[in-house]
Order: C-alpha cells, then structure tokens, then sequence
C-alpha cells in the first residue's frame, strides 16, 4: 500500500466553498456609530445572535462586525456535524452535570428540532440532512464502550442501534472497524451554506454587518460599551461577543480557552460503485471512538470528508493563518483513511484544509456576563458548535436582556471551566495529556493522570 501524498494538488480551502457564490463584502466600519445591540463576530454564534435579536427587537439598530469575512473562521472550516446536543454528548452531560443532565438532554433534543424549523421558516437551504450518526469501534474495549453508551442513551430515551457483523457491514463495510453505533436523529449540513443562508437573512432584516473591521478594544463609559476598530468606534449599551477560538476580548477569558488546531481531507468525486465497495450507500456521518479520533461524511456530491485524529496546540496559543496547512498531518490522515478504506487507497484527495477549535477543559461552551450585565459572552464549545451556536446565542440574548431562563439557570453555562495553566506549563500538560489519550486508544488503560482529570472534570479534545 503506497502512502505517497495524494494531497499535494489539493485546493487549500475548504470544500464548502465550491460552487458557493461569493457575495460582495459588507463595507468596514468607517466612522462612529451608535447601536443598540452591537456583536462580535461573524460565525455562526454571531449571525444567529443578529437573528434572534431581530426577532425579540424588532425596531432595534443591531450592528454586528466581523475581522474578516463571514464564516470564513470555524463556522466554514468544520465538517457540518449538527448534534441534538448542547453538552458534547448525554455521557459528557452525565459525568459533569448529573443534577441537570436531563435537562441538557432535553434542551439539546429541542434545539436541534428548533434549528430545523428555523431554516424552514426563513427559507434557508442548508442542506439539512437528520439522516444520522454511525459511530464506529476499531478495538474492543472502544467495542465495550458503545455498548455502555447505548445503554446510557437508552435510559435518557435516545434511540440508538449496536451493530457488528453483516449488520455493520450494511453500514461500513471496513477492516478496521469490529462494532458499531448507529444514532438517527443526528443532522448534518453545508456549513458553507448555513453561514451564507443566515448572513443573507439578517440582511435582509435590516442588520448593519461590517465585514474586515476588527475589534481592538472594548471599555464602559457612560454607561456605554465603547468598541474600538482601526478605524471608528462602535458604542452600543448592549453587546454580544461572539469572537470564540479567536483571542477573547475579554483578558480574563483568556486562559478558559485553547486554540487547537484541527485538519480534513476531502477526496475526489466517487462512483457508486466505491462507495458499495466500503458499505456506505447512505448519507449518515462517522464517527471512530479513539480518543484521537476522525469524523467523516459525504458531500453532495459523493466525495467523503476525512478529518480530525490530530489536534494540534502551538505554544503559546498562536494563532498564524499559515498553521492552517500542515503536511505532517495530512500524510497522517491519508494514512488513516487508507487503513479504514484499503478498497479506496488509490483515489485523490481534492481539497485540503485546517481550522481552528476554541477548547475548553470541560469539552463544552459556557456563557457569562461582564462590565455589570451590558456585555455577554459564549465560547469554548470544542468542535460541537454547528448546533450549539444557536443555543449560545439565545442564552447571550437572555443574559443582556437580564432575563431569567431555564438557559441562564443552567450550572453548565453559569460556571466558568478551570483555566488551562500559563506557558510553558500549558504546552507540557497538552503534550503530557495527548501522550496519555494515544496511549489509551492503543492499550485501553486510562493514566492514572486522565483519570485525576476526570474526577476535576478536565477534559482535551478536538
């Protein structure tokens, strides 16, 4: 079996970009202006904020800015996993939020059927999909946890399905896997899409969105929030900030989160013929249980995205556009992909690209306030954000509305996860944890040192 690089003639941006009609840029902000509601940011957690603002405030001045395009950060670099959950999963809601866990079950459940009938209403083609989740096995003690996982599941009401043999087969006929997991009420979509559907919509509702225009500053005065850009000053009495794996506005933020730094490879088109070839003839995503673990679903038009297994943190929490391309991890995805699909080793890989994940060390989002209730915030939501955005932004809205909802009262958004360490120690304790998760995917025995994490509910991931 060859491993020489298949990728080199790859397009380096993301696959969602194909076809997708470039809009032109909304102009920078330019000069001084006033808002009532003025967000942060341009993803999907910012774009869905101007919308449900919009709807709560109809005759409001809402102004949103963005450093760059509209997502062109993570919302439009991620592989389009829409999950009923809001907590990283019921297990993760479970082992860190028992006390409210069927409440998290439920609100995820509710957000996702909330999500659909939103781009239902505003007529956004996202290619929404529920068409499900196969999550896949290769060793047997992973084997034995999605049995543990179907049972946990099953006592919160969540429909799932163990499959080995023929029966997985049916579903992914692949050598490196020996159990599975299948979940049907689990969504995908065209990331690209969505962020272009819900941009057009709040511009058609009025929203003033102001693309390249970064916010440099933020301070109260007045009892204003004063947002300073290289070029003007944004002041709005409300704000929302929704800037995620980017640097937090806010200083004490900071540590609460890690820029890791995750990698996909998309391959040509394929016939129908390769794609019986390894089982897949519907259009469910994929999911492995290793810790350092690949997600994988098809396009529209049958090529099948490969990503994840590597997550990488650089020292220091660097952020430098050129970290996006990184040949090491490509090889090491094309390497992966051929040992789960031996059947489809020689085919070419299209499209390559990276994108950065706001991690938090307890694997989920959290929200807060600042500067006396003005200024809300929502972030750390570890590569579960397509759908949690939409949560994160009602929970925001509720917070400088000063509302008291089941969504503020939640123990999950209203504590702040434990801060990663300063440098160096932060890059030692990543590289000493990443060392101990490889470990266990090869092994199945968890370090006494993940398990002391477990018990702080300290989590790292990708």
């Amino acid at each position: 079996m060859s491993h020489s690089p298949r990728f080199d003639e790859a397009s380096r941006f993301p696959v969602w970009r194909q076809g997708l009609p470039v809009p032109p840029a909304c102009p920078a902000l330019a000069q001084d202006t006033t808002a009532d509601i003025a967000i942060v940011g341009g993803g999907f957690v910012g774009l869905w904020s101007a919308l449900k603002a919009r709807e709560r405030w109809p005759d409001a001045r809402i102004v949103l800015v963005e450093a760059g395009r509209c997502g062109e950060a993570a919302s439009g670099r991620n592989g389009g996993f829409c999950a009923p959950s809001i907590s990283h999963g019921v297990a993760n809601a479970v082992g860190r939020w028992p006390k409210e866990a069927e409440s998290l079950v439920r609100l995820g459940r509710q957000n996702l059927d909330d999500l659909e009938a939103d781009l239902g209403s505003y007529g956004i083609d996202a290619e929404f999909q529920r068409s499900g989740k196969l999550n896949v096995a290769a060793k047997p003690w992973q084997a034995d946890g999605l049995r543990a996982m179907k049972d946990l599941y099953g006592s919160f009401g969540v429909e799932t399905h163990f499959l080995t043999g023929q029966a997985l087969a049916e579903r992914l006929d692949s050598p490196h896997y020996v159990a599975g997991l299948f979940e049907p009420n689990y969504a995908l979509v065209h990331p690209g899409k969505l962020v272009a559907g819900l941009r057009a919509v709040c511009l058609a509702a009025g929203v003033a969105i102001h693309e390249n225009t970064r916010v440099t500053s933020i301070a109260r005065r007045d009892g204003q929030i004063r947002l300073g850009t290289p070029a003007a000053i944004l002041t709005a009495p409300k704000v929302a900030l929704a800037t995620n794996a980017d640097l937090p506005l806010l200083r004490r933020l900071r540590p609460t989160i890690l820029p890791v730094f995750d990698y996909a490879l998309v391959t040509e088109s394929l016939s129908d013929v390769q794609l019986h070839s390894i089982g897949w003839v519907g259009n469910y995503g994929i999911a492995d249980s290793g810790n350092q673990f690949h997600y994988s679903r098809k396009t529209a038009d049958n090529r099948i995205l490969w990503g994840g297994f590597d997550a990488i943190y650089h020292r220091g929490g660097r952020r430098d556009p050129e970290l996006l391309d990184r040949e090491q991890t490509f090889a090491t995805l094309q390497a992966n992909f051929e040992a789960a699909f031996p059947a489809l080793a020689d085919v070419r890989f299209d499209y390559r690209w990276g994108g950065i994940i706001d991690v938090s060390a307890r694997m989920t989002f959290f929200a807060g306030t600042a500067f006396a209730g003005q200024v809300a915030y929502a972030l750390g939501f570890t590569g579960q954000g397509v759908s949690a955005s939409r949560f994160a932004a009602l929970t925001m809205l509720d917070l400088i509305e000063g509302k008291h909802t089941e969504r503020t009262a939640l123990r999950m958004l209203r504590r702040r996860p434990v801060p990663f360490p300063p440098e160096p120690l932060c890059d030692l304790a990543v590289q000493w944890t990443q060392r101990d998760l490889a470990r266990e995917d090869e092994t199945g025995q968890r370090s006494r040192m993940l398990r002391t994490f477990d018990r702080l509910g300290v989590g790292f991931a990708s």
